[in-house]
């Protein structure tokens, strides 16, 4: 156990899964190289070589960031249609650079996650020796 506040079960100079998602940093040596650009990742860690391109993240954040973004959106709008009645284009400038901006974030903080924590437990993506 680490006397730290910090997870017990990662290695000395491992960041915590939410250090890895909020900062963009390598799972395994906690430098700021896990993405190339706002949501897509390098392929390889370049202060420890750590090869990122293994790792399968899959759909899963874009899947539920719609479901909670549109959730969240859906109920601004309609909140806000029923107690103020603004014109359309109010709601075109407020929610769509809402939603680009909630959707670009969230998947970069899901996806740090989940890499995150396949390297920290260890999982891979299952593979079938069957032709």
């Amino acid at each position: 156990m680490t006397g730290s506040g910090g997870s017990p079960d990662h290695e000395k100079g491992q960041p915590a899964i939410w250090q890895a998602a909020l900062f963009g940093l390598c799972p395994r040596c906690g430098e700021r190289t896990l993405f190339r650009g706002i949501v897509s990742f390098a392929a390889t860690c370049r202060a420890c070589g750590l090869d990122f391109a293994k790792f399968n993240v899959g759909d899963g954040p874009a899947a539920f960031l719609i479901l909670l973004v549109g959730t969240l959106v859906v109920g601004l709008a309609t909140w806000m249609e029923v107690a103020l009645a603004p014109p359309v284009w109010i709601h075109a400038i407020l929610w769509l650079p809402l939603i680009t901006v909630l959707t670009l974030v969230g998947l970069r903080l899901a996806k740090g996650a989940l890499i995150a924590s396949e390297f920290r437990h260890g999982a891979r993506e299952a593979r079938s020796n069957h032709g």
